[in-house]
């Protein structure tokens, strides 16, 4: 099995964690939760990126920015801003201390739940 093939398996199972926490009425422990999650779907969905890019592309990336260019630059994912602003959303979660902030990503995680479908459906095996 290659390492993109069990990344993904992960990656799938994490997002299904991310959707599930998203369909329970909000509170500040589905709050955290989801935010929890999400902080695991990133690191499977950039570390299956960078597998699938290496496999499969021959590029090497060495953190989630390079990754989501790798991945524009090769015809994985459209060239969009949202993936470089979904980083920027992975580091703020370290502050979700803040409720303001912690509200804030919250409210965006639906959208990165369903861009992290996307990259599934891009990198189908």
């Amino acid at each position: 099995m290659k390492k993109s093939e069990s990344l993904r398996e992960d990656f799938a199972a994490a997002i299904g964690r991310l959707e599930q926490a998203l369909a329970l009425p909000k509170d500040d422990i589905v709050r955290d939760s989801a935010i929890q999650r999400f902080e695991i779907s990133f690191e499977l969905c950039w570390k299956h990126l960078k597998a699938f890019l290496e496999e499969e592309h021959n590029t090497t990336c060495t953190s989630p920015r390079t990754c989501f260019r790798a991945a524009f630059k090769n015809g994985v994912l459209d060239n969009d801003p949202f993936w470089i602003d979904l980083t920027a959303l992975r580091n703020y979660t370290v502050h979700t201390y803040s409720e303001n902030l912690a509200d804030y990503v919250y409210a965006r995680l639906p959208e990165a739940a369903r861009r992290f479908r996307m990259v599934l459906d891009a990198i189908g095996h």
